[in-house]
């Protein structure tokens, strides 16, 4: 039986989240996400400065037409009141549901005393989920690391402070900052800090698999999901996770011409969304990830990065999908 997922008023359609990822969960891929079966779809990372939303980049951030709801923002940065400013200001743009970042473990977020960096500082912390929550009036969610190093593991110690602070919802990704993505995730400390606090707790962290979905929701007591790196040009994921975690039965993979209808919708949302120029070149990176089980010797994806246009792009899918079919091999 699936986990009833609630953020603050929100009760969320499934306990399955697309965990938020800079330069990839953008509107077209949190659309696609939603539709092919996630509960909720968290923005890219926008920067808490203000000052810097004139950029094309953070324009495109701050789009959320035609998403349905809730629409989960997550904000970076480690001054307390320009971190408020910045929840009042998505809020405005129709954010209803803000989220901290303190899980991301890019050098160029933590050294700027952003994202997890920010766990080693537990006053400023505290300061910044206050400052946050009284902000505004939608729900506030915080997503960490299990901590700062493997030594100081202080998950459970700001999970009760975010409680006290108001937040409305935990995700916690099962490495500490210094592991970055290297090893393997662990969930100890997940499972700690959900028999620590009242709020739901969503777990985060190579979850690849419906087997290995069910399991990190047993082993946790997790009230969800997030999944990150495994949507990457697999965003039916998601189907595949609620069906065996309702059925217990895998649901069988899509067959090609559906992998085919999916990718080219997703290139013609990325073309749409970003215009041909800035479409074409993020698309690249989608292709590779759906293709990853398909193009073994990355000949088609190595070519498919030469295509400047947007036309020729979806032509090629085309045509790479019908050699496919046919038992061709694509010759560079």
């Amino acid at each position: 039986m699936l986990p009833t997922a609630k953020i603050g008023p929100y009760t969320l359609p499934n306990p399955l989240i697309v965990a938020p990822m800079a330069g990839v969960t953008d509107r077209p891929f949190r659309l696609l996400c939603r539709r092919m079966g996630a509960g909720l779809a968290v923005s890219e990372m926008v920067i808490a400065d203000s000052k810097l939303w004139h950029t094309r980049k953070s324009r495109f951030r701050l789009d959320h037409s035609g998403e349905p709801e809730p629409r989960s923002v997550q904000i970076a940065g480690g001054d307390p009141e320009m971190l408020a400013n910045a929840a009042r200001q998505n809020a405005e743009f129709g954010a209803q549901i803000i989220d901290i970042n303190m899980g991301c473990p890019a050098k160029k977020v933590c050294n700027k005393a952003a994202g997890s960096a920010l766990m080693k500082d537990e006053g400023l912390v505290r300061e910044i989920l206050e400052a946050v929550v009284n902000a505004v009036d939608i729900p506030v969610t915080l997503k960490m690391r299990t901590g700062w190093d493997r030594d100081h593991r202080n998950a459970p110690l700001i999970a009760r402070m975010a409680e006290d602070a108001g937040i409305q919802a935990l995700a916690i990704h099962g490495r500490t900052r210094t592991d970055k993505y290297n090893g393997d995730a662990e969930y100890d400390t997940i499972a700690e800090v959900k028999s620590r606090v009242g709020i739901p707790v969503f777990a985060n962290g190579d979850i690849t698999s419906p087997e290995k979905a069910r399991f990190v929701l047993k082993h946790t007591g997790a009230d969800g999901l997030l999944i990150g790196r495994a949507a990457q040009g697999r965003p039916w994921i998601f189907q595949e996770i609620l069906h065996f975690l309702e059925t217990g039965r895998h649901l069988q993979a899509p067959p090609l011409h559906e992998v085919e209808q999916i990718l080219s919708e997703h290139l013609e949302a990325l073309h749409s969304f970003y215009g041909e120029t800035m479409g074409v070149r993020i698309a690249r990176k989608h292709v590779g990830w759906y293709l990853q089980s398909h193009d073994d010797s990355k000949q088609f994806r190595k070519s498919f990065n030469t295509i400047g246009d947007a036309l020729e792009q979806k032509d090629s899918i085309q045509q790479y999908f019908a050699g496919l079919r046919n038992g061709e091999v694509f010759a560079a």
